[in-house]
Protein backbone atom coordinates (compact mmCIF):
# COMPACT_ATOMS: atom_id res chain seq x y z
CA UNK A 1 0.00 0.00 0.00
CA UNK A 2 1.63 3.30 -1.10
CA UNK A 3 2.21 5.98 1.51
CA UNK A 4 3.24 9.62 1.53
CA UNK A 5 4.37 11.63 4.54
CA UNK A 6 3.55 15.34 4.49
CA UNK A 7 5.51 17.68 6.77
CA UNK A 8 4.36 21.27 7.30
CA UNK A 9 7.35 23.55 7.86
CA UNK A 10 5.25 26.71 7.74
CA UNK A 11 1.49 27.29 7.91
CA UNK A 12 1.05 31.06 8.25
CA UNK A 13 -0.27 33.55 5.75
CA UNK A 14 1.91 36.33 4.39
CA UNK A 15 0.84 38.68 7.19
CA UNK A 16 1.12 36.09 9.96
CA UNK A 17 3.34 37.02 12.88
CA UNK A 18 2.69 33.83 14.86
CA UNK A 19 3.57 31.11 12.36
CA UNK A 20 6.24 30.52 9.74
CA UNK A 21 5.39 31.17 6.12
CA UNK A 22 4.37 28.41 3.72
CA UNK A 23 6.60 25.41 3.04
CA UNK A 24 5.80 21.69 2.91
CA UNK A 25 7.81 18.51 2.40
CA UNK A 26 6.40 15.45 0.62
CA UNK A 27 8.20 12.17 1.22
CA UNK A 28 6.91 9.75 -1.40
CA UNK A 29 6.95 5.96 -1.25
CA UNK A 30 9.44 5.70 -4.12
CA UNK A 31 12.05 7.74 -2.23
CA UNK A 32 11.27 11.04 -3.92
CA UNK A 33 11.40 14.08 -1.61
CA UNK A 34 9.72 17.31 -2.72
CA UNK A 35 9.82 20.78 -1.20
CA UNK A 36 6.61 22.67 -1.93
CA UNK A 37 7.28 26.42 -1.68
CA UNK A 38 10.23 27.73 0.29
CA UNK A 39 8.71 30.02 2.93
CA UNK A 40 10.78 33.10 3.85
CA UNK A 41 14.10 33.48 5.63
CA UNK A 42 15.63 30.33 7.09
CA UNK A 43 12.34 28.54 7.87
CA UNK A 44 13.13 25.49 5.73
CA UNK A 45 16.48 24.97 7.44
CA UNK A 46 15.28 25.79 10.96
CA UNK A 47 11.95 23.97 11.02
CA UNK A 48 13.24 21.22 8.78
CA UNK A 49 16.00 20.49 11.29
CA UNK A 50 13.35 20.16 14.01
CA UNK A 51 11.82 17.32 11.97
CA UNK A 52 15.12 15.69 11.09
CA UNK A 53 15.60 17.09 7.59
CA UNK A 54 18.96 18.25 6.31
CA UNK A 55 18.88 21.13 3.85
CA UNK A 56 21.16 19.04 1.66
CA UNK A 57 18.42 16.42 1.28
CA UNK A 58 16.37 18.57 -1.09
CA UNK A 59 16.80 18.17 -4.83
CA UNK A 60 13.41 19.33 -6.12
CA UNK A 61 11.26 22.38 -5.40
CA UNK A 62 7.74 23.11 -6.67
CA UNK A 63 6.76 26.78 -6.43
CA UNK A 64 3.20 28.09 -6.37
CA UNK A 65 3.84 31.80 -7.05
CA UNK A 66 6.26 34.65 -6.52
CA UNK A 67 4.98 36.32 -3.34
CA UNK A 68 7.89 36.49 -0.87
CA UNK A 69 6.22 34.39 1.82
CA UNK A 70 6.37 31.48 -0.64
CA UNK A 71 9.48 32.29 -2.73
CA UNK A 72 12.07 34.30 -0.81
CA UNK A 73 13.30 31.36 1.26
CA UNK A 74 14.70 29.89 -1.96
CA UNK A 75 17.74 32.13 -1.51
CA UNK A 76 18.59 30.53 1.82
CA UNK A 77 17.74 27.02 0.65
CA UNK A 78 20.12 27.17 -2.32
CA UNK A 79 22.89 28.77 -0.25
CA UNK A 80 22.71 26.30 2.64
CA UNK A 81 22.31 23.38 0.24
CA UNK A 82 25.43 24.36 -1.70
CA UNK A 83 27.41 24.40 1.55
CA UNK A 84 26.02 21.02 2.59
CA UNK A 85 26.45 19.20 -0.72
CA UNK A 86 29.80 18.12 -2.12
CA UNK A 87 28.44 16.56 -5.31
CA UNK A 88 27.82 20.01 -6.84
CA UNK A 89 24.40 18.96 -8.11
CA UNK A 90 21.93 21.76 -8.82
CA UNK A 91 18.59 22.27 -7.08
CA UNK A 92 15.77 21.70 -9.58
CA UNK A 93 13.02 24.33 -9.34
CA UNK A 94 9.67 23.90 -11.11
CA UNK A 95 7.76 27.14 -11.61
CA UNK A 96 5.68 29.13 -14.08
CA UNK A 97 7.12 31.67 -16.51
CA UNK A 98 5.70 34.51 -14.42
CA UNK A 99 7.24 33.20 -11.20
CA UNK A 100 10.56 32.71 -12.97
CA UNK A 101 10.74 36.40 -13.86
CA UNK A 102 10.50 37.33 -10.19
CA UNK A 103 12.84 34.55 -9.06
CA UNK A 104 15.53 35.90 -11.38
CA UNK A 105 15.01 39.45 -10.07
CA UNK A 106 15.24 38.21 -6.49
CA UNK A 107 18.49 36.32 -7.10
CA UNK A 108 20.07 39.33 -8.81
CA UNK A 109 18.99 41.73 -6.09
CA UNK A 110 20.11 39.59 -3.15
CA UNK A 111 23.36 38.32 -4.67
CA UNK A 112 23.43 35.57 -2.01
CA UNK A 113 26.00 33.10 -3.37
CA UNK A 114 24.65 33.84 -6.86
CA UNK A 115 26.99 35.55 -9.31
CA UNK A 116 25.12 34.73 -12.52
CA UNK A 117 21.43 34.06 -13.12
CA UNK A 118 19.44 33.67 -16.32
CA UNK A 119 16.47 31.73 -17.67
CA UNK A 120 18.43 28.47 -17.39
CA UNK A 121 19.42 28.75 -13.74
CA UNK A 122 21.88 30.32 -11.33
CA UNK A 123 25.63 29.88 -10.77
CA UNK A 124 28.07 31.02 -8.12
CA UNK A 125 31.35 32.85 -8.74
CA UNK A 126 33.14 29.52 -9.34
CA UNK A 127 30.72 28.61 -12.11
CA UNK A 128 28.98 25.96 -10.02
CA UNK A 129 25.36 25.43 -11.06
CA UNK A 130 23.24 26.15 -7.98
CA UNK A 131 19.75 26.27 -9.47
CA UNK A 132 18.11 24.85 -12.57
CA UNK A 133 14.76 26.33 -13.61
CA UNK A 134 12.08 24.12 -15.14
CA UNK A 135 9.24 26.22 -16.55
CA UNK A 136 5.88 24.45 -16.46
CA UNK A 137 2.46 25.17 -17.88
CA UNK A 138 -0.87 24.17 -16.32
CA UNK A 139 -1.76 20.59 -17.14
CA UNK A 140 1.79 19.63 -18.13
CA UNK A 141 2.95 16.49 -16.33
CA UNK A 142 6.53 16.32 -15.12
CA UNK A 143 8.33 13.18 -13.96
CA UNK A 144 10.01 13.63 -10.58
CA UNK A 145 10.75 10.08 -9.43
CA UNK A 146 10.32 6.41 -10.36
CA UNK A 147 6.57 6.57 -9.72
CA UNK A 148 6.11 10.25 -8.86
CA UNK A 149 4.74 12.90 -11.21
CA UNK A 150 3.38 16.40 -10.74
CA UNK A 151 1.22 18.85 -12.65
CA UNK A 152 0.12 22.37 -11.82
CA UNK A 153 -3.20 24.12 -12.35
CA UNK A 154 -4.14 27.83 -12.38
CA UNK A 155 -4.90 29.47 -9.04
CA UNK A 156 -7.16 32.48 -8.50
CA UNK A 157 -4.61 34.72 -6.77
CA UNK A 158 -2.11 36.63 -8.89
CA UNK A 159 -1.01 36.22 -12.50
CA UNK A 160 1.06 33.05 -12.85
CA UNK A 161 -0.02 31.54 -9.51
CA UNK A 162 -0.69 27.81 -9.48
CA UNK A 163 -1.53 24.89 -7.24
CA UNK A 164 0.05 21.45 -7.55
CA UNK A 165 -1.21 17.89 -7.85
CA UNK A 166 1.43 15.26 -7.02
CA UNK A 167 0.81 11.62 -7.93
CA UNK A 168 2.93 8.85 -6.46
CA UNK A 169 2.23 5.13 -6.81
CA UNK A 170 -1.30 5.94 -7.92
CA UNK A 171 -2.06 8.19 -4.93
CA UNK A 172 -2.68 11.93 -5.37
CA UNK A 173 -2.06 14.84 -2.99
CA UNK A 174 -3.19 18.32 -4.02
CA UNK A 175 -1.94 21.67 -2.68
CA UNK A 176 -4.18 24.64 -3.40
CA UNK A 177 -1.54 27.34 -3.28
CA UNK A 178 -2.94 30.79 -2.52
CA UNK A 179 -6.32 31.10 -4.22
CA UNK A 180 -9.92 32.19 -4.06
CA UNK A 181 -12.48 29.41 -4.50
CA UNK A 182 -11.18 27.80 -7.66
CA UNK A 183 -13.06 25.54 -10.10
CA UNK A 184 -9.70 24.58 -11.63
CA UNK A 185 -8.62 23.26 -8.25
CA UNK A 186 -11.82 21.24 -7.92
CA UNK A 187 -11.17 19.76 -11.34
CA UNK A 188 -7.52 18.96 -10.54
CA UNK A 189 -8.42 17.44 -7.16
CA UNK A 190 -10.89 14.85 -8.41
CA UNK A 191 -10.39 11.62 -6.46
CA UNK A 192 -7.33 12.87 -4.56
CA UNK A 193 -6.34 11.11 -1.36
CA UNK A 194 -5.59 14.44 0.33
CA UNK A 195 -6.36 18.09 -0.35
CA UNK A 196 -4.20 20.68 1.41
CA UNK A 197 -6.11 23.94 1.12
CA UNK A 198 -5.56 27.44 2.38
CA UNK A 199 -8.08 28.81 4.92
CA UNK A 200 -7.37 32.50 5.31
CA UNK A 201 -10.60 33.51 7.07
CA UNK A 202 -14.06 32.27 8.06
CA UNK A 203 -17.05 32.52 5.74
CA UNK A 204 -18.18 35.63 7.63
CA UNK A 205 -15.21 37.39 6.03
CA UNK A 206 -15.65 35.94 2.54
CA UNK A 207 -15.57 39.35 0.85
CA UNK A 208 -12.39 40.33 2.69
CA UNK A 209 -10.71 37.04 1.78
CA UNK A 210 -11.68 37.35 -1.87
CA UNK A 211 -10.45 40.94 -2.06
CA UNK A 212 -7.05 39.69 -1.00
CA UNK A 213 -7.02 36.70 -3.36
CA UNK A 214 -7.64 34.09 -0.69
CA UNK A 215 -10.14 31.42 0.35
CA UNK A 216 -12.24 30.95 3.43
CA UNK A 217 -12.31 27.68 5.32
CA UNK A 218 -15.80 27.17 3.91
CA UNK A 219 -14.33 27.48 0.41
CA UNK A 220 -11.86 24.74 1.31
CA UNK A 221 -14.67 22.50 2.52
CA UNK A 222 -16.74 23.14 -0.60
CA UNK A 223 -13.77 22.36 -2.84
CA UNK A 224 -13.04 19.13 -0.96
CA UNK A 225 -16.67 18.06 -1.21
CA UNK A 226 -17.03 18.86 -4.90
CA UNK A 227 -13.76 17.11 -5.74
CA UNK A 228 -14.61 13.99 -3.76
CA UNK A 229 -11.29 13.92 -1.91
CA UNK A 230 -10.75 11.51 0.96
CA UNK A 231 -9.26 13.98 3.45
CA UNK A 232 -8.78 17.73 3.95
CA UNK A 233 -6.02 19.61 5.77
CA UNK A 234 -6.30 23.38 6.27
CA UNK A 235 -3.27 25.67 6.21
CA UNK A 236 -2.12 29.27 5.46
CA UNK A 237 -3.78 30.90 8.47
CA UNK A 238 -3.87 34.59 9.28
CA UNK A 239 -2.67 35.73 12.72
CA UNK A 240 -6.22 35.93 14.04
CA UNK A 241 -6.44 32.13 13.88
CA UNK A 242 -2.86 31.27 14.78
CA UNK A 243 -3.83 29.79 18.14
CA UNK A 244 -7.49 28.86 17.73
CA UNK A 245 -8.36 27.33 14.36
CA UNK A 246 -11.65 25.83 15.56
CA UNK A 247 -13.83 28.46 13.82
CA UNK A 248 -12.12 27.55 10.54
CA UNK A 249 -12.58 23.83 11.12
CA UNK A 250 -16.24 24.39 11.94
CA UNK A 251 -16.78 26.25 8.66
CA UNK A 252 -14.99 23.62 6.59
CA UNK A 253 -16.96 20.80 8.19
CA UNK A 254 -20.25 22.43 7.22
CA UNK A 255 -19.44 21.46 3.63
CA UNK A 256 -17.14 18.43 3.88
CA UNK A 257 -17.91 15.33 5.93
CA UNK A 258 -14.54 13.61 5.58
CA UNK A 259 -11.58 13.78 7.98
CA UNK A 260 -10.54 17.41 8.40
CA UNK A 261 -7.64 18.88 10.37
CA UNK A 262 -5.80 22.17 10.76
CA UNK A 263 -2.04 22.03 10.29
CA UNK A 264 0.46 23.66 12.61
CA UNK A 265 4.12 24.37 12.02
CA UNK A 266 5.97 21.02 12.34
CA UNK A 267 2.71 19.08 11.82
CA UNK A 268 3.17 15.75 10.02
CA UNK A 269 0.59 13.47 8.46
CA UNK A 270 1.00 10.15 6.65
CA UNK A 271 -1.58 9.20 4.05
CA UNK A 272 -2.00 5.76 2.49
CA UNK A 273 -3.43 4.73 -0.85
CA UNK A 274 -5.88 1.98 -1.61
Amino acid sequence: MPQMEISFLGTGSGTSTNRSHTALVYDCDDGTRLLIDTSSGNTVARNGQELGFSIGDFDTVLLSHHHPDHLSGLLFVQHARALAREDESALNVYLTEETLEWAIKMCRAAYLNVAEVDKVGAKNSDGRQLLLWHVVKPGEQVNLGPTTTASCFPAEHIFGAVGWRVNSDGMAVVFSGDTRFNPELVKASQGARLLIHEAYRTDEELEYANQHGHSTAGDAGRAANQAGVAELVLTHFDSEFAVNTQPLLDDAKKHFNGPTSAATDLYQITVSGQ
